[in-house]
């Protein structure tokens, strides 16, 4: 068996639009609008650095059909660079690239391999010893363990699965083709190659078992460093795993604490730093920045009073960063004023909301009925409202979050005073 190395990747979505992209002065909207090819082509040029022997796309290469052929020429015109260094692409589809999806069809060079859709099929590589089996989605919304139908290891080969799940259910992602974690491990495969989970994780070292995570961040909920998996196999067994990074922008939510600040100017001297410390840890990146001002104090109302200013403030401060560097998504304002202990005291009227508030929150039954309801009106809403990936109807987690910026707001509104910014 010959040494080789491979890269795993999933979840490119290609020329899937980055969201929360608001057109102002300055912002970088053209730059970063085809961030997914290019971290595709990063990719490609990784491969063609280190000399891989394949690529392992594990489901999601496509965000769907395509608005025309310029999609599939552009993985197709990567996919030839890597067929003039012979390496192999292996790919299943998932959810949002499923046969049903994708109806445009496009020769693709002989070095890719499209996994059926059908049932799970096996290829084998007898110059490395490796055979890899996978099953792509045939429909969008596949509830079956396809793990279950992939054939025996073949004895004496180095052997990988390539599939496209959401695991044992991950938080944020439909449950799609559920799989056995304890089954997957028992295989006897020395390597799965997972996809639909956005964010890297290892589920086991012995056999390896891993999301790598997408390659390119596509809003604000898809924040941190993206990239895929290098993977190193010697002697039948993984010698060494690397996490690489393709992206060219980061998403990135800076939560800044103003409690204590008394004037406009150090919160705007807070920001600055909170900018430059992400600045320092971007890797180069272009950073899209989601400000989040926190804390109770009497700051709040002069910040509450003039929203306009502060967010035009604090897009001119990340430009100073450089064009390339930082700018800014989305500023949230989530301070309350400071609450006089009379305002505060048990049995008050605030005191009161604010304690049902926290008990809805916290009520588990009254959540599955609050989601029960949005999910059952979510049709009738615009389905623009939904497309940025935030508004997530049916995560408790996102809701809880909305409730506790609701209780903020109402707490604000009902003590505000006349803002100061002088």
């Amino acid at each position: 068996m010959t040494d080789f190395t491979f890269i795993h990747a999933a979840d490119i979505h290609l020329d899937s639009p980055l969201l929360g992209l608001e057109r102002y002065e300055g912002a970088p909207v053209e730059y970063v609008r085809g961030a997914t090819r290019r971290a595709f082509k990063n990719m490609a040029d990784l491969a063609l650095k280190e000399e891989v022997k394949f690529l392992l796309l594990a489901g999601d290469l496509y965000d769907g059909d395509w608005r025309d052929s310029n999609t599939g020429l552009f993985f197709a015109s990567q996919a030839a660079r890597l067929r003039e260094a012979d390496i192999k692409i292996f790919l299943v589809r998932g959810n949002h690239d499923a046969a049903s999806q994708i109806t445009r069809q496009l020769r693709l060079p002989d070095n890719v391999c499209d996994l059926s859709t059908e049932y799970p099929e096996t290829k084998v590589l007898e110059d490395l010893g490796v055979a890899i089996h996978g099953q792509g989605f045939p429909t969008a919304a596949l509830l079956d363990d396809l793990s279950r139908q992939y054939p025996e290891p073949l004895p004496g080969y180095f052997n990988i699965g390539l599939l496209h799940t959401c695991a044992t259910g991950r938080e944020g992602h439909d449950n799609y083709a559920p799989c056995d974690i304890g089954y997957l491990k028992n295989k006897g495969y020395g390597y799965w190659a997972l996809g639909h989970v956005h964010k890297q994780e290892i589920i086991s070292e012995e056999p390896w078992i891993i999301f790598p995570g997408n390659t390119q961040g596509r809003h604000i909920r898809e924040s941190g460093a993206k990239g895929c998996l290098l993977v190193r196999v010697r002697e039948r067994q993984i010698a060494n795993i690397e996490r690489r990074m393709l992206d060219i922008l980061r998403w990135h939510p800076c939560q800044i604490d103003v409690g204590d600040l008394l004037t406009y100017d150090q919160v705007l001297e807070a920001a600055r730093k909170n900018i430059d410390r992400a600045l320092a840890r971007s890797e180069g990146r272009l950073l899209a920045l989601r400000l989040i001002f926190t804390g109770a104090g009497g700051i709040h109302h002069k910040l509450a009073g003039n929203r306009d200013r502060l967010r035009d403030d604090l897009r001119s401060l990340a430009m100073e960063s450089g064009p390339d560097s930082a700018w800014v998504e989305k500023v949230q304002l989530k301070t309350v004023p400071r609450a006089g202990a009379k305002d505060m005291q048990p049995g008050s009227p605030l005191a009161s909301l604010l304690q049902y508030a926290g008990e809805f929150s916290s009520d588990e039954k009254l959540m599955d009925e609050l989601i029960s309801e949005l999910q059952r009106d979510r049709n009738a809403l615009p389905a623009d409202i939904f497309a940025s990936g935030e508004l997530d109807p049916a995560d408790p987690a996102y809701l809880r979050e909305l409730l506790s910026e609701a209780e903020e707001m109402i707490l604000s509104r009902l003590l505000e005073k006349e803002p100061d910014l002088g």
